[in-house]
């Protein structure tokens, strides 16, 4: 075999795990890991005739291996080297080395907790941190903990911190290789690029073919672009060869895009991320960088994962780059200015933070795992994600209320389907449906299935399961027959599908989506978990009553409906029947100002009838008129002004007399509101009944008979000045209870009244013949004694009419200008 730069690190590797159960090993893009370090481990003496299975994240770089390897050994693919993905699996009964993608991973794990007959695991591209690698690491790292102490396990990255990995494994020791890679020129945009990503990845690939020699690999996001890159670059040239590179191409198709280009020709691959690592495509010394991926996102909010388009990481961009000098030295062209590089994230987030956590909760539940803190994860889920994801399994049946998973959670786990879509399929077998269902469930799992004609692009589900139930077997229809294949009992083929079942089975998927269309529209419906949606204008859904929504955006006001499919309320109650809830609504409109009654039969936030309710209990009238009175405050009621001032004497008491005095304060008030208002409400059902209530009768009760007749003894509302008028007392501040009285009524009095037994003098507000103050006092001697000479100095001028004696001590009140003659 020819030499490869890891080779020097494997008698390191060796070693390490002759003594440890566990080790890291950490090697540049291009080393060589990936098909050397299983085949160097196959006659280890520990491994004693046991399997190695190595968790691959791609089902391309899977296959691409362990053909590598097979051929090393000058054999074929299911002889000692095979590999299992989806939807293809070449293994043998002498295969010892399994190269396995991580969903599939996951299910021989649960299958065999113990791994009885696997003698090491490698973790290769761990830094890729896909969700469910990130939960496969865990599990295996619990089992070697606790069944297994003898099973090895590897784990291998190029670009991951192996600081935490070697933690994760108890202290693994970390071996480095070296790596060889040729000069990589990197050639960098003098500015961000303008228009549309294929225009520019187009020309940067012309430019290339004409600066450079040899192939070149093309990241670009998605699917999407890659078409329409390949379409502007039709009549390249000759002995150019375009071949597109993604996860869902034909098995064929891939190994014509990684294949060696004939002698005399050039290729262009364009690629998604999937070329990253593990990966090696003959002639390719050129590399085009969009620097953008795709990564899945899940919204707690609209209960969806989305592919959004981002930036890649510095270190998916090392990755990408190193592409070019695997081989022989080569050159990168990076999309954007070589300033924007310092601004990329280091590293590509872990999936689990930002994932959609139902599968994984219901691997942990099949796991026996409760407490998922429990488990050594390399970055542990989000607790409020993973209880979003608790109560998803337990609506759908999933696991029971102690979170243990049921038999029907098992099945859902077996099926290896995302748990909404597994339930969907378990229960259509159950309704003699499992044939739709199953081809409903391939439908939702590829995302680019049947690209309808312009003039046909409606949101209806239906239509894509009846073209699906037709006989063609081509383009994306192959796809979607093997994954319903693998779905469907044997005996699916009895069955008479009815596409009218979409809906329905659809809703068993979706419960939380089931939508109503709003009152006086057309195409905007309200769905049951309470988010508001809406449909293309136009759409032949739109007039539908009632819908189930299985694809949407995450718009914060109303999300957009992307597919769909007609249900009728007799079907949902069929559904849904344990879960419906029979209710009388009897509740406070801030809107209209009063109560309404209403009769309600609800799924969610979804209302399925709702009609008012013609005699609705009295208590429960009473109470909703008690919030309303909550809502809008204690100033809704009826207050009087002396019923005001007569609140505000009680204050005054309870700050000076006591706490034996009742708190009538708002607050006070409206937290006792049910006990003093309650009994005045019988009849009250709007706002403006409110002005029929009797308050001061509700308010006084609050104040005990026996001390109802001290109350104008302690607290007058109002005192006789010497001028002969009765002045009322302010007690709004209860601190200082306020008498404002013309300076002249006051003449000769010398004592400050005072209150409450003549414990709390009042403060006078000495007012001009224009009752403006011109003295404020608690003390009366003082202010005639040493301040009634200077207001009478100040004020004698502007009002020559009034009465100004020397000596007010002596001097005659009066409420007039001047006094009476005698």
């Amino acid at each position: 075999m020819e030499q490869l730069p890891v080779d020097e690190a494997l008698p390191r590797l060796r070693a390490a795990l002759e003594s440890r159960n566990a080790a890291v090993l950490v090697a540049p893009p291009g080393a060589g890991k990936t098909t050397r370090v299983p085949l160097a481990l196959l006659d280890a003496p520990w491994l004693a005739g046991r399997r190695i299975v190595m968790q691959e994240p791609r089902r391309l770089a899977a296959r691409a291996a362990a053909r590598r390897m097979a051929a090393s050994l000058g054999e074929a693919v299911g002889e000692t080297v095979g590999y299992r993905v989806r939807f293809d699996s070449k293994i043998g009964p002498r295969t010892r080395i399994e190269v396995v993608t991580d969903g599939l991973f996951l299910r021989l794990l649960q299958d065999d907790p113990s791994l009885e007959s696997v003698g090491c695991v490698i973790f290769d591209e761990l830094h890729e941190r896909g969700l469910e690698t990130d939960l496969s690491f865990a599990l295996v790292c619990e089992a070697q903990a606790a069944l297994r102490e003898d099973l090895r396990v590897v784990a291998m990255s190029a670009t991951l911190d192996p600081g935490p990995v070697s933690a994760r494994l108890g202290g693994a020791p970390v071996i480095e290789s070296a790596g060889r890679m040729f000069p990589v020129d990197t050639r960098y945009l003098d500015r961000e690029p303008a228009g549309r990503i294929e225009d520019n990845v187009a020309a940067a690939v012309r430019r290339a073919l004409a600066e450079e020699t040899g192939s070149a690999l093309v990241f670009l996001p998605g699917v999407g672009e890659i078409r329409r890159v390949e379409e502007r670059l039709q009549g390249i040239g000759a002995n150019v060869d375009v071949a597109p590179l993604y996860g869902d191409l034909s098995p064929a198709d891939q190994d014509r895009a990684i294949a060696p280009s004939p002698p005399g020709w050039r290729k262009v691959v364009l690629a998604t991320s999937i070329a990253e690592t593990s990966l090696t495509i003959e002639g390719v010394r050129i590399v085009i960088d969009c620097g953008q991926m795709r990564v899945p996102k899940f919204s707690p909010r609209s209960g969806m994962t989305r592919l959004e388009t981002v930036r890649v990481s510095q270190a998916s961009a090392d990755q990408r780059r190193g592409r070019a000098g695997r081989l022989e030295p080569g050159v990168c062209y990076r999309l954007w200015p070589e300033e924007s590089q310092r601004g990329l994230l280091p590293f590509t987030p872990p999936e689990i933070l930002d994932a959609d956590l139902a599968p994984l909760a219901l691997e942990l539940a099949a796991w026996g795992t409760g407490d998922a803190a429990s488990l050594p994860w390399l970055t542990p889920p989000p607790a409020a994600s993973l209880v979003t994801a608790r109560t998803l399994l337990a609506d759908l049946g999933a696991i029971d209320a102690r979170g243990a998973i049921t038999p029907h959670g098992r099945a859902m786990v077996r099926l290896g389907q995302h748990p909404r879509i597994a339930h969907l399929v378990l229960k259509g077998r159950e309704m003699g449906q499992g044939r739709i269902a199953a081809l409903i469930a391939a439908i939702l799992g590829e995302r680019d299935f049947l690209r309808l004609p312009p003039g046909q692009r409606d949101a209806d589900l239906r239509h894509r399961v009846d073209i699906a139930l037709g006989g063609r077997r081509d383009g994306p229809l192959r796809l979607i027959h093997e994954a319903a294949r693998r779905l469907m009992l044997r005996n699916a083929g009895d069955e008479r599908p009815d596409i009218a079942m979409t809906g329905p089975l659809l809703a068993l998927a979706y419960p939380d989506r089931i939508g109503r269309r709003r009152p006086g529209t057309a195409g905007r419906y309200l769905l049951s978990g309470g988010r508001g949606a809406v449909l293309s204008e136009g759409d032949p859904l739109a007039n539908e009553e009632f819908l189930v929504v299985a694809d949407l955006d995450g718009a914060a006001q109303e999300a957009r409906i992307f597919l769909a499919a007609p249900i009728t309320a007799a079907e949902i109650e069929d559904l849904y029947t344990d879960r419906i809830l029979d209710e009388q609504l009897v509740q406070w409109s801030a809107r209209d100002g009063a109560v309404l009654a209403r009769q309600r039969r609800r799924l969610g936030a979804l209302a399925l009838e709702d009609k008012p309710l013609a005699r609705p209990d009295a208590d429960r009238v009473r109470a909703a008129m008690l919030d309303g009175v909550r809502q809008l405050g204690i100033g809704a009621l009826p207050w009087s002004d002396d019923l005001v001032r007569w609140r505000e004497r009680i204050g005054f008491l309870r700050r000076h007399a006591g706490e034996e005095w009742p708190d009538l304060s708002d607050e006070a008030l409206l937290s006792s509101l049910a006990d003093w208002l309650g009994p005045h409400l019988d009849g009250a059902s709007r706002r403006d009944h409110l002005a029929r209530i009797d308050l001061a009768a509700a308010l006084k009760v609050l104040v005990p008979w026996d001390r109802q007749r001290e109350v104008d003894r302690l607290v007058p509302t109002h005192v006789e000045v010497p001028s002969g008028s009765r002045v009322a007392i302010d007690y709004s501040n209860p601190d200082e209870p306020t008498l404002s009285v013309r300076l002249q009524e006051m003449f000769g009095l010398t004592e400050t009244p005072r209150i409450a037994s003549g414990k709390v003098p009042l403060t006078i507000h000495l007012l001009s013949p224009a009752r403006r103050p011109v003295q404020v006092t608690r003390d009366l001697a003082s202010f005639w004694a040493n301040g009634y000479k200077a207001v009478k100095s100040e004020l004698k001028g502007r009002y020559p009419r009034h009465y100004w004696p020397d000596d007010p001590l002596v001097a005659e009140p009066t409420a007039r200008a001047r006094p009476r003659p005698r």
